[in-house]
């Protein structure tokens, strides 16, 4: 069986065909617990071409009787899914005259970006800003100003920016699947990594 394309969705289906916890599918796949989480919380994006082999090949290499698991259950139509809001929590960590940024991997390029994560419900941006910040680069920060939000202009999604603090830990990329390297990039020379113009203004200024 070979899937043409896989998605959060898809990825959530083969681990029920293997009858696996998030944890043990992890480790079979060889990715954080985290990177499968993100999965499940949004199904119906595209994963990246790095993941896609990895699950290509755990597909590949599954026994007949998960691969028939696998065919059943994502050969019926998918049920709609419930509309919700998605919202995404964007940490601008600055330590002295530096800002975090995070390289993401797409499917044919890398991106500078800050660190961010999904805004599931029951939790607060401030709180996934520095969660994710930590889980993402080991870097532990603090927020200090809620720096507003909006509609991303390119991808649609809700987005809210904390401005935060450094408080302790070296920089290191602790999420391979999903960043390419992890920097402390001289905030006069953010433009270098970011074109301005893509920055959200106050961002900005509150860099200045």
């Amino acid at each position: 069986m070979v899937v043409e394309a896989w998605d959060g969705n898809l990825a959530k289906e083969l681990q029920k065909a293997f009858r696996e916890t998030q944890e043990q599918f992890a480790q079979r796949l060889g990715v954080s617990v985290r990177t499968v989480g993100k999965w499940h919380a949004a199904p119906n994006d595209e994963l990246s071409k790095h993941a896609q082999q990895i699950l290509d090949v755990a597909l590949a290499r599954a026994e007949e009787t998960v691969q028939r698991r696998f065919g059943l259950f994502t050969q019926a139509p998918a049920q709609p899914p419930q509309a919700q809001a998605f919202r995404v929590a964007v940490a601008v960590v600055v330590r002295g005259r530096e800002v975090l940024l995070v390289c993401r991997r797409g499917d044919d390029s890398l991106s500078w970006q800050f660190p961010a994560g999904t805004v599931k419900p029951g939790r607060t941006p401030a709180v996934v800003a520095v969660e994710e910040t930590l889980a993402e680069t080991g870097v532990r920060c603090t927020v200090r100003e809620h720096l507003g939000e909006r509609v991303h202009p390119v991808t649609g999604v809700l987005v809210t920016y904390q401005l935060a603090d450094y408080l302790m830990g070296d920089a290191a990329n602790l999420d391979p699947i999903e960043n390419a390297d992890v920097a402390w990039v001289p905030i006069t020379q953010l433009s270098r990594f970011i074109p301005t113009e893509k920055i959200y203004p106050p961002i900005l200024e509150a860099l200045a």
